[in-house]
């Protein structure tokens, strides 16, 4: 498999630390409001990268982790007049009822919380002062960048570039513009925990390099998150990890690009920002997370309501084939393939294949979802009652099999527009009370919608054209 390093940048064929195993360490959200469309992409991304290791047979240590204490979280708190673990406690449990309806996997995902780990993040941070890397001012401590090597490496950023740009708000205590905080003394009114230099709290960046530390090990196999923590989160992270290890901190580091919404970047101060729970309103879940795996996760993604909408029709669509197929199961009968089912089948096993080369090419989930339409297509154009029993379960089997690795699928029932099953039911009451003029003409108005009816002796079958 070949990823994009932004180490390096440029595709290399992924090689674990470790034969058959797989360390993940993804930035996670801070958890002081709902999860928006933005949080979402990487989630989903990443998850599917998981799905597709797993598949392909490695043991997957996968890490999400919860910022839990940070100024966006003391500031809410303030503005709620409650404290900064109950925020962190309703928005971790708001987290999981998104992750649900996203379909993430999360039976092994591991969630680390920062403040439960403050222990582990003073040693760290005693690790860096002891080593001369990092040095404390009257209780708050500093990483100092002129201890680091390469720092830069992964942002392609010159520091010299970088200090003359720097804002000099800059704190005076610092002995470079760039340094930046490893422990912050305490304030009033903040949460903060003993330590060697005072009562205070951790940094942002020190946490993901202590958690990633913990659970994953010196060196992980890959880290990975929204291109916008490139600089400086994960070039702190960097930094503060190989200058106490000595080590590489992660072998591949993936980086997911950013989502616009009606072409311009998100942005609360734009009023373009949306929640999952908001768009989980109007859209089921798995339309967002179909909507998110349908371009290649290091292309800029446009997010509008029509775009979702279109997204719904494709996902009804892949549906639709997966409800055909299973009502062909029931119908058809156990013999021998024709010359020409064997054709067909081997027409299946090369969209999988197609799939395989498309998730192994730098995660392209864009051409592995067309491989799905392909089978659905082939299987809708090709096949019938009387198609060979086997051909049909070998075709639904592989359509399963590989929409589990994008999460996609996995549902009972059919996302439809509340108006459309309102016209179908409609229609069966009338075909039901023999009012076959009002059935016909609900029959043209679904037609219209794109819906094609089929009444079969099993019920009432739908297609999308």
């Amino acid at each position: 498999m070949k990823l994009y390093n932004t180490l390096t940048r440029k595709k290399e064929k992924f090689k674990p630390i470790e034969d058959g195993k797989v360390t993940m360490y993804v930035c996670g959200p801070t958890v002081y409001n709902y999860m928006h469309v933005g949080n979402a992409r990487p989630l989903v991304v990443f998850d599917t990268l998981r799905r597709y290791f797993k598949y392909i047979g490695y043991e997957v240590k996968y890490l999400v982790n919860f910022t839990d204490i940070d100024d966006k979280m003391i500031k809410k708190a303030r503005e709620k007049n409650t404290t900064v673990k109950k925020i962190a406690d309703r928005f971790i449990n708001e987290y999981y009822i998104d992750a649900e309806g996203l379909l993430l996997d999360e039976a092994d995902t591991i969630h680390p919380r920062a403040t439960e780990h403050i222990e582990e993040i003073i040693d760290f941070i005693q690790g860096l002062i002891d080593n001369g890397s990092a040095y404390n001012v009257d209780g708050n401590v500093y990483f100092n960048i002129s201890a680091a090597k390469d720092y830069g490496k992964l942002s392609k950023k010159n520091i010299e570039e970088l200090i003359s740009g720097a804002r000099i708000e800059v704190s005076k205590e610092k002995k470079n513009p760039l340094d930046f905080a490893l422990w912050k003394k305490e304030k009033k009114g903040e949460p903060s925990w003993d330590s060697p230099w005072g009562r205070g709290r951790p940094g942002w960046h020190i946490e993901c390099s202590v958690m990633a530390k913990k659970f994953l090990g010196e060196t992980i196999d890959i880290h990975a998150g929204g291109e916008d923590l490139q600089f400086p989160h994960h070039e702190n992270e960097i930094a503060q990890s190989e200058t106490l290890s000595g080590k590489t901190f992660a072998n591949y580091w993936l980086h997911n690009a950013m989502i616009n919404v009606e072409n311009k970047k998100m942005s609360k101060s734009k009023f373009n920002f949306f929640t999952v729970r908001e768009i989980g309103k109007e859209f089921d879940l798995e339309v967002l997370r179909f909507f998110l795996l349908s371009a290649h996760y290091r292309s800029p993604i446009n997010f509008s309501k029509e775009l979702l909408t279109q997204a719904k029709h494709g996902l009804e669509r892949l549906y639709n084939g997966k409800k055909n197929l299973e009502y062909l199961i029931e119908s058809s009968e156990e013999k021998e393939l024709t010359e020409e089912e064997e054709k067909i089948l081997a027409e299946i096993d090369g969209f999988k294949s197609n799939f395989k080369k498309s998730m192994e090419d730098d995660l392209n989930t864009a051409d592995g979802i067309a491989s799905l339409f392909e089978i659905v297509k082939t299987s809708n154009t090709k096949l019938d009652e009387k198609s060979s029993k086997k051909l049909i379960e070998h075709i639904y089997d592989t359509l399963m099999e590989l929409s589990k690795v994008l999460g996609i699928l996995s549902k009972e029932e059919e996302i439809l527009e509340e108006e459309i099953v309102e016209l179908i039911e409609k229609r069966s009451e009338a075909r039901k009370n023999k009012d076959f003029k009002l059935a016909d003409s609900i029959r043209d108005e679904l037609k219209e919608k794109g819906i094609i009816i089929e009444d079969t002796k099993d019920g009432v079958k739908w297609k999308r054209v």
